[in-house]
């Protein structure tokens, strides 16, 4: 066993042993597990799920147009950009850092992207320099953060600001059109594949790899024991500094992607777009059980966690609200799942 995966083991044996384990009463002779395993064979994700589920049928019951396939495929291709934002924001708040420069960054990558495209680049071509800038948003984050010895929230709202004001200029403002939209780039990228919009398929390719490394791989392993005990990883020789650069490298990554999607799709670019975004991607990170204490998290409950609030708002639609409230549903959304995912650890922990 590595000192990554000894340390990953040895955080969540603390994390589960608060006391003594009641156990089921079973008759003599019968096997007698813990709760702590009893509550290893239900997912993590089945809550946030559950709730997605249930929300959705809460909407189509009284507006059956609701569960109307091209209905729900637009409502969850809504989603997708702030979908792969929390996918890259997971990593970030499971080792107790926070990216709140998201938002700046996509802006400015789609208008990287499309300054590049306007001036004559492939379209395609011009995908991996937008990638390669997200990347280096991300790196920059993180190095500014080691560097100077901030807490990663106070740099990302600087660089959140930054970046957006690095797209603004080089947009001077403006949207950013003319764009050849006959490529095949905008084509097919841009549109559906299979009768399901092309963001998705990227979206739940995304989702697979993301968490077959957060769950299966050594930096994943890693990712997971800084935020378990960022002390206690130092100490076993975990490269801390590297995995926090590579966490936000990943973030800035993911949010690349949402940006050559969007771009794809609006057919143009704006350096206006994204705000607010950030809170969002968090939001849904946290809806989907990844806790800003770290130590772990899930990609799968934070793309539901964003479709939750992407169904939120296609609702109020059909329930004919003002869209003035959509903020406050959404925030009471937001306050009811981190109020019930507290109830539900409180209760876990009770029954140990």
């Amino acid at each position: 066993m590595t000192e990554t995966e000894r340390a990953v083991d040895d955080a969540e044996r603390a994390r589960e042993q608060g006391g003594d384990e009641r156990r089921l009463r079973l008759p003599s002779g019968w096997p007698r597990p813990h709760w702590s395993r009893i509550r290893r064979l239900v997912p993590d994700e089945l809550g946030v799920l559950v709730v997605l589920g249930l929300l959705i049928a809460g909407i189509g019951i009284p507006y059956p147009d609701f569960l109307d396939t091209d209905n729900l495929l637009t409502t969850a291709h809504n989603s997708v950009y702030i979908s792969l934002m929390a996918c890259g924001m997971v990593f970030a708040l499971a080792m107790r850092e926070v990216d709140l420069s998201v938002g700046g960054t996509y802006a400015m990558c789609l208008v990287v992207g499309a300054l590049l495209v306007r001036d004559g680049m492939a379209p395609w071509l011009a995908v991996p320099v937008i990638l390669l800038t997200g990347i280096a948003a991300g790196v920059f984050n993180a190095l500014v953060t080691t560097l100077l010895a901030l807490p990663s929230f106070i740099v990302t709202l600087g660089t959140l600001m930054l970046f957006r004001g690095v797209g603004l200029a080089l947009a001077d403002g403006k949207q950013i059109t003319d764009l050849p939209l006959n490529d095949s780039f905008f084509t097919l990228a841009g549109g559906d594949a299979g009768g399901v919009p092309f963001a998705l398929w990227v979206l739940i390719a995304v989702v697979v790899v993301l968490t077959v490394v957060l769950t299966r791989t050594r930096f994943g392993a890693r990712v997971r024991a800084i935020g378990s005990n960022p002390d206690a990883a130092e100490f076993s020789g975990i490269p801390v500094v590297r995995t926090r650069v590579q966490a936000l490298a990943l973030s800035g990554l993911t949010t690349a992607c949402a940006a050559a999607l969007a771009l794809a799709f609006y057919g143009a670019g704006d350096p206006t777009l994204g705000q607010g975004y950030e809170l969002q991607a968090i939001a849904a990170c946290i809806i989907g059980g990844t806790p800003l204490a770290g130590g772990r998290g899930s990609v799968v409950g934070a793309v539901a966690g964003a479709m939750i609030l992407s169904v939120v708002a296609s609702g109020l639609v059909f329930f004919e609200v003002p869209i003035n409230w959509t903020s406050f549903a959404t925030g009471g959304v937001i306050l009811v799942a981190v109020a019930a995912d507290s109830a539900l650890r409180r209760s876990g922990r009770r029954r140990r």
